[in-house]
């Protein structure tokens, strides 16, 4: 297990106010050594501001590539690996149109845009001003890498620290935890006689680390800084060993996508509840299909598809991760994937991200070819969407509530 990141969030004003972000950079290397003479690997550390169109308010959000320019520098200069500058807010619709051209600035700064939530509800302008951002960002590569910056958000609180989902909603500073542990899936039912033993040993493995992380960032709370907790997810690699789709087949699954891998899901989230830590996040079982190398090959294969991905989102914990789509996907296919998944995040009032990677010039089954060692070789996954059609098709905000 390792933490795959310590997450700051703040407000950093604008313009950027040199005083707030010393600060973060330098409770960060703190925070950093702390849990590293603990014995905990930190792979990065990171940084969360307000949503952007909050920062700069919706008069000045032309000025985004000028904001990411800036961020992407004080970053460098502090040490901090990656930044999150927040949603796109319905509220500003010009502000999901601004991202393209921000994400073209720098690999190191994450965006997002708002789709649903509890307050407004499902905002079908919204969801295709995502969609449009994701198939303009698509072109910015070729291969389709920068969407790798860039999430759908649907129901997703402040205070999540995987990226890209990441953002505040307070003036004063936090942070919190995000771990790599789907070793730890793997490990507890490696050799376990029964389900009900595995999901023991999971429990037992995961609150014994949050426990252990939780001292160690208590004592870096101050009266100015507040802990919100870890997001314990069951974050892969792309090797067996720390592949949550690994996990699922140790559970008794011949292969992720076949029938039963739901109840498999539902079974190591619930372990995840179950433990005594301090929660945030989505704190879920995490499935992006390029960084895990199990799900990778059955994408490939087939067995593994978007509907079953989906399908998976109504018990784990983030939604649609990394998926590898058709180069020539456009936006209106891609605005009932991303309807679905917003109704699901508010009828079971739970947050769900969807990053999306349309490949230029890729068609369904093609290999991808992605030069990058946190992504595993996959095929290109059929896409089973068409253009929406009457009310479906318009700008209406709808409410739609929780069964709970």
């Amino acid at each position: 297990m390792k933490i795959r990141s310590i997450t700051y969030f703040c407000n950093p004003k604008y313009p950027l106010e040199e005083k707030i972000l010393h600060k973060a950079g330098k409770f960060l290397a703190d925070a950093k050594s702390a849990y590293e003479t603990a014995g905990y690997e930190v792979q990065t550390v990171r940084l969360a501001t307000i949503p952007f169109p909050q920062l700069l308010g919706d008069e000045r959000v032309n000025k985004l590539m000028e904001l990411t320019n800036q961020v992407a520098a004080v970053a460098e200069r502090y040490g901090v690996s990656y930044v999150s500058v927040g949603p796109a807010l319905p509220e500003s619709p010009r502000s999901y149109e601004a991202i393209p051209d921000a994400i073209f600035v720098s690999k190191n700064v994450f965006f997002s845009g708002v789709m649903a939530d509890k307050t407004r509800g499902l905002d079908l302008a919204a969801i295709c001003a995502c969609a449009e951002v994701i198939v303009r960002c698509a072109q910015i590569e070729a291969n389709g890498f920068a969407n790798l910056q860039f999430a759908a958000l649907a129901n997703v609180p402040a205070g999540a620290p995987f990226f890209p989902a990441a953002y505040h909603d307070k003036d004063k500073p936090a942070f919190a935890l995000a771990t790599e542990s789907a070793d730890l899936a793997v490990n507890a039912f490696e050799h376990a006689k029964t389900l009900e033993e595995g999901r023991n040993n999971l429990t037992a493995e995961i609150e014994k680390h949050g426990k252990k992380l939780a001292k160690i960032s208590n004592s870096l709370i101050s009266n100015s800084r507040k802990f919100l907790g870890i997001d314990f997810s069951l974050a892969p690699f792309p090797d067996d060993a720390h592949s949550l789709g690994h996990a699922v087949e140790k559970m008794g699954i011949s292969k992720i996508g076949l029938h039963g891998s739901l109840a498999a899901a539902a079974i190591l989230t619930e372990a995840i509840d179950r433990a005594d830590f301090p929660h945030t996040g989505f704190s879920g079982f995490m499935q992006p299909v390029l960084e895990d190398s199990v799900l990778a090959k059955r994408a490939a294969e087939g067995t593994l598809t978007i509907k079953d991905a989906l399908l998976y989102s109504a018990v784990c914990g983030t939604g649609l991760d990394t998926i590898p789509l058709p180069g020539d996907t456009t936006a209106e296919q891609l605005v009932p994937l991303l309807l679905d998944l917003s109704a699901l995040a508010l009828r079971l009032d739970k947050p769900l991200t969807a990053r999306l990677m349309p490949i230029p010039g890729k068609k369904a089954g093609d290999e991808t070819n992605f030069d990058f060692p946190f992504f595993a070789n996959s095929k290109v996954m059929a896409l089973n969407s068409e253009k929406l059609q009457n009310g479906l098709s318009g700008n209406d905000v709808l409410s739609l509530s929780s069964r709970r």
